[in-house]
Parts: C-alpha cells; sequence; structure tokens
C-alpha cells in the first residue's frame, strides 16, 4: 500500500535521495511574506498512528533508508515527547537509520529548551535547516519573519549547545536595490555571531501568489536587484564572512544565478574569484528559465 502526501511537499536541495515523512503538515507561522510554501494548507500535527502506518509500509519496501527528512516545514513545533515517540519509530524501522533532520523556525529553537534539543539529538535528530534570511532587523519586520536577529543568535545558540548540527540560507535581493547594503552587512554581522555548520544563499524569487503581499508589507517602493547586482551582494557577503568556526558555504540552490561551493574562510579567496569572472561575463550564468524553489 502507498503512502499518500498531503501535497505539496517541500524539502532541501540536499535531501534529494532522503525519504519525506510528514511529521507536520504546513507551517505554524506561515506568514512571512517572501515565503509561499504552506500557504494551501492550514498547519496540524500528525497523529503518531498515522506516522508508524507509514513507516511500517516504507520499511516493507526499504529497510535499508539511512537518511529521513521530517517534513513539512515545521516538525520542531510539534511536542518534544511526540518528536521523540517519531524518532524511536524511525530507529525501529531503519536498523541502518544514519540521518534525520528537519526545518527550524526561530519559534521553535526558543520555545524548546537546550535539555529538550539535546534529547531530540540523542534520538536520532541531527541535522536543522534554518532560514535566517537577513540579519537586518528593519527587513526582518520588512518580511513578517515573526524574529529578531537578537532571537535567531538565541535560539540558534540553543542548538548548537544541544548538539545539533545547522545550516543556514540566507536570501540575496531580499533588501531590493535601496537597502542591499543593509542586508548584506548585518547578514554577515548576524552569521560572524554564531557557530553554523553549512550556509546557503538563495536568490529572491516571489510566487505571484504573495507578489502584491510582498511589496504591500515592505512599506516602500521595492525594486528588485538583477543578476549582476546580486553577484555583487554575494561578493560583499563573502568578504566580509568571519564566521567564529569554519563552515560549508554553497549557492547551488536552483534559484542562484552562479553555484559556488566552497568552505570558509579556507576558500574566500577562489569563490571571490568565480564571481568575479561571473561579473566579467567569462562565467557563465544559469538561464532564468532553468531557475526555481
Amino acid at each position: 500500500m502507498p503512502i499518500h502526501y498531503d501535497l505539496p511537499v517541500w524539502r532541501p536541495p540536499s535531501e534529494a535521495n532522503s525519504f519525506i515523512l510528514q511529521a507536520t503538515f504546513g507551517c505554524s507561522f506561515n506568514r512571512c511574506s517572501f515565503c509561499s510554501m504552506y500557504r494551501t494548507k492550514s498547519f496540524a500535527i500528525r497523529p503518531l498512528a498515522a506516522i508508524q502506518t507509514d513507516l511500517q509500509t516504507v520499511a516493507r519496501r526499504d529497510p535499508n533508508i539511512r537518511r529521513v527528512f521530517l517534513a513539512d516545514g515545521d516538525a520542531l513545533a510539534a511536542p518534544t515527547d511526540h518528536l521523540l515517540a517519531i524518532l524511536q519509530a524511525l530507529r525501529v524501522a531503519f536498523s541502518r537509520l544514519e540521518r534525520v533532520s528537519s526545518y527550524a523556525l526561530p519559534a521553535n529553537l526558543l520555545k524548546k529548551s537546550v535539555a529538550e534539543l539535546a534529547q531530540l539529538r540523542e534520538a536520532g535528530l541531527t541535522l536543522l535547516y534554518y532560514g535566517i534570511e537577513t540579519g537586518s532587523a528593519d527587513l526582518l519586520k520588512r518580511i513578517t519573519k515573526g524574529a529578531t536577529p537578537a532571537t535567531m543568535i538565541t535560539g540558534l545558540t540553543k542548538a548548537r549547545q544541544a548538539g545539533l548540527k545547522i545550516s543556514a540560507t540566507v536570501i540575496l535581493g531580499l533588501g531590493g536595490q535601496s537597502r542591499w547594503r543593509e542586508h548584506i552587512d548585518a547578514t554577515a554581522a548576524l552569521v560572524n555571531q554564531v557557530e553554523l555548520d553549512y550556509l546557503s544563499t538563495l536568490q529572491l524569487m516571489l510566487d505571484p501568489m504573495i507578489y502584491d503581499e510582498f511589496h504591500r508589507k515592505f512599506h516602500e517602493p521595492f525594486q528588485p536587484q538583477d543578476d549582476l547586482a546580486l553577484l555583487a551582494e554575494q561578493v560583499r557577503l563573502i568578504e566580509e564572512l568571519n564566521p567564529p568556526v569554519p563552515l560549508t558555504f554553497r549557492s547551488n540552490h536552483a534559484s542562484n544565478a552562479l553555484a559556488l561551493a566552497g568552505e570558509l574562510p579556507r576558500d574566500r579567496e577562489k569563490l571571490l574569484a568565480q564571481l568575479d569572472q561571473a561579473l566579467a561575463g567569462a562565467a557563465p550564468l544559469r538561464p532564468e528559465w532553468l531557475r526555481g524553489y
């Protein structure tokens, strides 16, 4: 019997080969003006019995699954005991399980204690995907992120203290033409205060569903950046990043005009050289028709 997903289902690019298990439906916040991922859903925590039924079905078909991603966008909103039961069921179903990951909203990390997060880590949740988006307090209000730089630093520090790995994202172009320096400088300043394992960039792409909402909530005329301006944002970000621990840097998400990969600070000059080539027209950019979320 196949399992049935409540569509749409989203996952990070690096989870392409993972089993996607819906622990929750939708997003409990669901008000970020730049994000349309779960606008067609109401948030709900899936009953444990339904999850266990899915696991039994999948385990019969493929007992050697090694990686699991807990969808939808807000699995950590579930009570800790509920998540611990899911993680226990995963260990029973898949004896070769190596990694369990999920998205994490800023509110998730604030609401759970370090002890709770450490319990989840010990039970098998090892990696969190976290959207920083921007380090600018003003822009965080304009995009209705529901977080401040201070609360994000607090939450990310708690996750790190609990032993969880963190893969964070920032969105190039989020400040438009008028606020891009503020966006990049504040983002670098925030990243430089937290210990991340991975940092990725995306480029702003607005679903027509939320286009008007985004512009209305920005509270001033928003002029989007073109590709060259977005590459200049990337240059400034990489120049200013001085992470407290080395991190893996990527811009290989399908929304990006230029795919980059390296370690910071070790590969800073290599990454900047690649960007210089692209800005000079000596390196091809991904065609717009191939970009997307």
